[in-house]
């Protein structure tokens, strides 16, 4: 009998994903762009897996698409793919122009701290070696001694209001620890539809618009 256990690892989900849509998850090399809508199609094509829930789906396909091999094939020229691998329409100019934004600012990221982190390496290997009894000895620094993360960057975004809300307008949606920008393709009622720049789109309430 097959297994119901369901899956809640992130990455147990992406696995899961590769071995069932391969022509649309790539596991290594070059991603394809997904098409736009996409977790429509993947939230009906498992509707009946108990494996995976919409929720858990919803992060995994955001880890896969926030990742820095996805944003590397937003690239002019490029077709999106459904999750057949069928091509369904050529990148946008201001979708490429925001992943290679993302991608841009989060190598830099990455880059600083390598960076901050490397003077602590260096010191560490020059500083002279003590003895066994002493080093046994030494206090290993808690969390409380590592430098803070960096608070995220504040925008000067506001809270919507749904009367100012429209269809086709610019707006960023809170996901996570910082805002994503997309278009509003549908409102209906508290429920409002975002096209994010990344390809995925989302239902959220109207208290997670942000303008």
């Amino acid at each position: 009998m097959e297994s119901t256990e369901k899956l809640t690892d992130t990455n147990a989900i992406l696995a899961y994903l590769y071995e069932t849509f391969p022509l649309c998850f790539i596991k290594e090399g070059e991603t394809k762009p997904l098409k736009i809508g996409l977790f429509q199609d993947l939230a009906e094509r498992l509707a009946d897996d108990s494996k995976v829930s919409k929720t858990q789906l919803r992060v995994a396909l955001r880890r896969y698409t926030s990742s820095w091999r996805y944003l590397k094939g937003i690239k002019a020229g490029v077709q999106r793919v459904d999750l057949d691998g069928n091509e369904c329409g050529e990148l946008e100019q201001e979708h490429i122009e925001h992943a290679q934004t993302t991608l841009k600012e989060s190598q830099e990221k990455a880059r600083a701290k390598r960076q901050a982190q490397a003077p602590k390496k260096d010191a560490a290997k020059r500083a002279p070696r003590k003895d066994t009894k002493r080093a046994v000895n030494k206090r290993v620094p808690s969390k409380k001694d590592r430098p803070a993360k960096t608070p995220p960057v504040d925008l000067n975004l506001t809270q919507a209001n749904m009367s100012d809300l429209k269809q086709d307008q610019r707006v960023n949606v809170k996901l996570g620890a910082a805002p994503v920008a997309g278009v509003i393709t549908d409102i209906k009622k508290d429920d409002v539809q975002v096209q994010l720049d990344s390809g995925l789109s989302v239902k959220v309430k109207v208290e997670h618009i942000l303008v």
